[in-house]
């Protein structure tokens, strides 16, 4: 088996059919199979998987894990797999025949360990006028992705877990993802990603941007809200407050760490230069408003959620040490 395409999915029945119905579509030159993960969904997953089996292309397997959480679901998958490539992918996706492909020649052709490509919108709502079209901050609150036309190495930029490939021998090496700060129900968190790869790159693996990889990710128009958008902002400075707790590595920027913050001034486990940037934040965005500038304003008031999710979280890892700082495998 060359390929094991896995689904962490929960409470996405419809949603789930059209990507399997996408994903039996592929024309792969190598063996391959899908896992889709239940991760206690109180709609009828089972029963959609079940009822795609027999016409599907290859095997397709129905796994439950009952640990709530992405991570959990991916890490059950990883142990079910058979392929000696694991892709990972969402239960909302669309994807090209030649998908697997594009990630073997991605792989082979970089010589590395893990690639990931480019994410794009199918969009479920006219976009609001204050979202970028273009790649920027804002595209990874709904998980869209674009670097560019030319390869890149992984370091200070990560790949989404939404169109992302792995060497099974990378996973045998590094582990799987971290259970703690991965999305669950009910909470926004997701950092599993970027942890995962602080791990892979502190172990010699390397990853690669390959912009022929492509899926299509359907946006639902409750994501195209500020009221999702600050949510989700809240919800990263809880996830960043919780890998600088395991990592030591910078909040804001973690692949551009360049302090060692256990030497860095704290108030209650905040580093102190992060409350004066907190209030340039409150006043730009003042200012922009008062400029009729509201884009700009929404931006700075973002960073503002982001601070408020980090403060909540550090408050309670207050009196941990910061863990020293695991920085990157030089590119």
């Amino acid at each position: 088996m060359t390929f094991s395409i896995l689904i962490a999915t929960y409470n996405r029945a419809a949603t789930l059919a059209d990507t399997l119905a996408s994903l039996a579509r592929l024309e792969s030159r190598a063996a391959w199979e899908v896992i889709v993960i239940d991760n206690n969904s109180p709609d009828d997953t089972r029963a959609i998987v079940e009822r795609a089996v027999p016409a599907f292309p290859v095997p397709l397997r129905y796994a439950f894990e009952r640990e709530q959480g992405r991570s959990a679901a991916l890490n059950c998958g990883f142990r079910l797999a058979q392929g000696d490539i694991i892709v990972t992918t969402d239960d909302d996706v669309r994807v090209e025949p030649d998908w697997l492909n594009r990630v073997e020649a991605g792989l082979d052709s970089q010589h590395c360990d893990y690639v990931g490509g480019r994410v794009l919108p199918l969009w479920g709502a006219e976009p609001p006028p204050w979202l970028p079209k273009t790649n920027g901050q804002l595209w990874g609150v709904i998980a869209l992705l674009d670097y560019g036309r030319a390869p890149i190495q992984f370091g200070t930029r990560v790949p989404l877990g939404v169109n992302m490939a792995m060497r099974k021998s990378a996973i045998d090496r590094v582990g799987g993802f971290d259970p703690r700060i991965g999305r669950k129900a009910g909470t926004l968190l997701g950092q599993e990603v970027r942890e995962w790869c602080l791990r892979a790159h502190a172990a010699g693996l390397t990853g690669f941007y390959i912009p022929e990889l492509v899926v299509q990710h359907l946006i639902p128009a409750d994501r195209l809200t500020k009221q999702y958008f600050r949510r989700w902002f809240y919800w990263r400075g809880i996830s960043r407050a919780m890998l600088y707790a395991e990592t030591g590595l910078d909040m804001e920027k973690p692949e551009h760490t360049t302090l060692d913050f256990s030497t860095v001034p704290h108030i209650a486990g905040v580093p102190r230069y992060m409350f004066r940037s907190a209030a340039k934040a409150l006043k730009d965005s003042i200012a922009a408003a008062i400029n009729g500038d509201p884009i700009a304003s929404f931006d700075r008031e973002l960073w503002l959620w982001f601070f408020a999710g980090v403060v909540k979280q550090r408050w309670r890892d207050r009196q941990r040490a910061v863990a020293p700082t695991r920085r990157l495998a030089a590119n």
